[in-house]
């Protein structure tokens, strides 16, 4: 079996011209031997400053000797006019000049790489799909086509033309791993982010499903689960499946959470009806239509409010207040006294869900006492990239090692550090310049504080170099919408950021005297945030504590 670089390609989905390529990658990488190596652009982009290099080239065939070919894959038909070998569309593309371009701009980059020797690089063209009527007019080396015809060929041509022939110069060590380098390095082959991102967040989804078949599958009487799940496990699949199904079955759901954003978020996933809230939203809800609004200009206005709340639902729980379905998403993060008021909602018969993951638990409360009921845990995730993962349970002293589920094993997480603010600054300018240097575009990128909102070095700031930021403003429109500043980058601090993710996160601001259980807590819940990519920026003395293995 031939080596592939990058690896990783066949855990992702491909469908249509993407699909074949993978078909033929597939195809090389089982039956190439193991000294051949592939260079693919299946979901990769190639960049070398601001130019592309291998255009619409499919693969790169690097034999034992040092020859390469480029090969280039044509799904569907081609058009045979007088000029050769046409990709039609409303750009019309001659298809020998697109590969001598390419092979051209590949042998003026490489020779430098090869101390000034001349490449041993070839082309070939691959259609399986059309058959090439007139191979002498075509443009290029009838040798060097693999048409419909000749389909069963392809390996055998592909072989003749990267095995060592008479006159090659000895490949020699050095030459074969400078060629390697210059493929793997000096091109720096980098996620075709945006089709990558699309891919990657469909298999997480299905596969972190999982959970959710489980957990549904479980009968009870009553019915009270607790679900104890790492992060990226799809405890917010299996709350969004319980409330759907709750409405399917025409049960009144309640869905209730400690963080803003991610009630915000559900809300904006959940179909219509039933109840979603954080649990202060309940409570300013529940006592409001009972004529009793909170004052929230009071000391301990708070802590306040839930008594006042605890006490009506101890009271008398109006109709209009009760559930067929609780779900209790964050349960890490409530309180034994919540839990109480809670019940009390829910209609004899119904059904309790307690989602919970303690490695969340960013306040430092006990765990909440549910005795009677039934336990289920995961600790798989999902949605983080695996070497991330790899990197956390190295660095971390978490209680248990956390399984890697991602389909993304490659992601080459980065730590940059800083002295003061002003390195803070511009480390964490270098960070985003980074992330959209590998294809992120702005939108996909979340720039995520170790410290509170209220002590963040950014709070104050609008603009990061050229970046506006889109920060929360700590106000709500009159429909209950947060309000952010107009900003292109969101920021935001690991507290509000909890339950939710993005596929590149920028965790800055990481600065700490010891590794105690709450910095373990927020480097845990910062950095399993990412989908894709995860830069952190940490001070000098906590850097060299974060950064990768060697």
């Amino acid at each position: 079996m031939a080596r592939t670089h990058p690896e990783g390609w066949r855990q992702l989905p491909a469908t249509g011209a993407r699909g074949r390529e993978r078909s033929t990658l597939a195809l090389l990488a089982d039956t190439l031997p193991p000294d051949w190596t592939i260079y693919h652009g299946l979901h990769w982009t190639r960049a070398d400053g601001p130019q592309a290099i291998f255009g619409d080239v499919s693969f790169a065939v690097l034999g034992p000797g040092g020859r390469t070919l480029l090969i280039e894959q044509h799904a569907g038909f081609l058009d045979e006019t007088a000029d050769g070998l046409v990709r039609p569309g409303r750009r019309a593309r001659i298809v020998s000049h697109e590969l001598a371009r390419s092979a051209d701009a590949l042998r003026a980059r490489l020779r430098p790489a090869l101390d000034g020797a001349e490449p041993l690089l070839d082309t070939l063209l691959y259609c399986p799909d059309h058959t090439v009527r007139q191979p002498g007019s075509a443009g290029l080396d009838p040798a060097r086509i693999v048409d419909a015809p000749r389909r069963d060929s392809l390996i055998a041509t592909v072989r003749a033309l990267t095995a060592p022939q008479d006159g090659d110069p000895p490949p020699g060590e050095a030459r074969l791993q400078a060629l390697h380098r210059f493929f793997a390095d000096l091109l720096e082959l980098v996620p075709d982010v945006q089709a990558h991102i699309g891919q990657a967040d469909e298999l997480t989804t299905r596969l972190s499903g999982g959970l959710t078949e489980w957990a549904r599958r479980i009968s009870a009487t009553p019915h009270r689960l607790r679900i104890t799940a790492t992060a990226g496990s799809g405890k917010t699949q299996l709350a969004l499946a319980a409330h759907t199904d709750a409405l399917a079955a025409g049960r009144r759901p309640l869905y209730v959470c400690y963080n803003r954003p991610l009630a915000d978020h559900f809300a904006r996933i959940a179909p219509a009806g039933g109840e979603i809230a954080t649990y202060h939203q309940l409570c300013d809800r529940r006592l409001r239509d009972a004529g009793r609004p909170p004052r929230f200009g009071m000391p301990g206005a708070f802590r306040r409010m839930e008594e006042d709340f605890a006490a009506l639902v101890a009271e008398h729980v109006h109709p209009d207040w009760q559930f067929d379905e609780l779900i209790i998403d964050e349960g890490q993060d409530f309180m034994e006294p919540w839990r109480d008021a809670l019940l009390a909602l829910l209609k004899p018969g119904g059904r309790a869900w307690w989602l919970e993951d303690p490695l969340q638990n960013l306040y430092a409360r006990p765990p909440v006492a549910l005795p009677g009921w039934i336990g289920l845990t995961a600790d798989t995730n999902y949605r983080t990239p695996a070497d991330v993962l790899a990197l956390l349970n190295a660095r971390l002293p978490l209680p248990a090692p956390i399984r890697a589920g991602s389909p993304v094993a490659d992601s080459g997480p980065e730590v940059l550090a800083w002295r003061d603010d002003a390195g803070l600054l511009d480390a964490t300018k270098r960070a985003i310049t980074r992330a959209l240097g590998l294809g992120f575009r702005r939108e996909a990128i979340v720039l995520l504080t170790f410290r509170g909102r209220e002590h963040s070095r950014f709070t104050p700031l609008e603009q990061l170099g050229p970046h506006r930021l889109r920060a929360f403003t700590g106000r709500y429109d009159l429909l209950g919408e947060p309000e952010h500043s107009q900003g292109e980058l969101l920021i935001d601090s690991v507290y509000r950021f909890k339950g939710q993710s993005a596929p590149c996160i920028i965790f800055t601001e990481i600065d700490f005297e010891a590794m105690d259980e709450t910095v373990m807590r927020k480097l845990f819940v910062g950095a399993t945030r990412a989908t894709i990519k995860l830069i952190m920026v940490a001070s000098e003395r906590c850097a060299p504590l974060l950064s990768p293995v060697a």
